[in-house]
């Protein structure tokens, strides 16, 4: 179990609250996980939080990054958490039992990583733009949000509760989140060159293309093929001055 877990980045975007990212770094030392990431986070002495009672060495240990494409570029599968509320979700929502079979299969062979958003307002719409999914905790309606170190705990209980984690079935290693990144990227570079791009549209179209592409689920030689039929299109449009390699 403890070698699955290995593969878990538990990440913190714009965290706000010292004493959540420490409950949360607490939690995680209580359940095994290690690799905390943070995205954006309030600066002042985070990693000095007395929350994070025996967890101090993870707390240090955390790693920041300014955005969310960089803190998921080497996950296989990235899972953003939400309350719903009144939100009109793009994305796949599975309930936290059905998604923490999902991520326990994933993680016996690939890296995931579990997104957290502000304490105020959650993962925004570019934050979720990375996710292949959302996965959800089980509320009453009248009250769905809940403190950041709570829900983090209560998602890394259902990923260890039953003690062992499958073995995945497949073998063919699936497009990192880095990889998609990439292609999401000279995609859009191709887009606003040809025209198809409007700039009113320009965040809303970027938003759409990250959802599309992630919804082809594609494997690693996939990804790369798209890339290098991207690159020579991209040279077709002098997108970019070199020639494709």
């Amino acid at each position: 179990m403890s070698g699955a877990l290995d593969h878990l980045r538990v990440v913190l975007v714009d965290a706000r609250n010292p004493l959540n990212i420490g409950a949360a770094a607490r939690a995680m030392s209580n359940f095994g996980i290690r690799r905390l990431r943070v995205v954006n986070p309030y600066q002042v002495a985070f990693r000095q939080a007395r929350s994070a009672v025996g967890a101090a060495d993870l707390l240090s240990a955390a790693e920041e990054f300014s955005t969310v494409a960089e803190a998921v570029a080497d996950c296989a599968l990235v899972v953003g958490t939400t309350a719903v509320g009144h939100r009109e979700l793009q994305h796949p929502l599975r309930r936290l039992e059905a998604g923490g079979r999902i991520i326990r299969k994933t993680l016996s062979a690939e890296n995931v990583a579990l997104l957290f958003g502000s304490e105020r307002f959650g993962l925004t719409n570019q934050d979720l733009s990375h996710c292949h999914w959302l996965m959800t905790i089980p509320t009453r309606r009248e009250h769905t949000s809940m403190n950041l170190g709570q829900a983090v705990a209560l998602c890394l209980y259902e990923l260890v509760r039953n003690g062992k984690v499958p073995l995945a079935k497949e073998s063919k290693r699936p497009a990192r989140a880095g990889e998609i990144q990439r292609l999401s990227v000279m995609l859009l570079e191709i887009l606003n060159a040809s025209g198809y791009v409007k700039p009113r549209e320009a965040d809303a179209t970027e938003i759409k293309v990250r959802r599309l592409i992630r919804r082809m689920t594609m494997e690693s030689r996939d990804a790369q093929l798209w890339l290098g039929m991207l690159r020579q299109i991209r040279w077709k449009v002098n997108v970019g001055n070199e020639e494709p390699k």
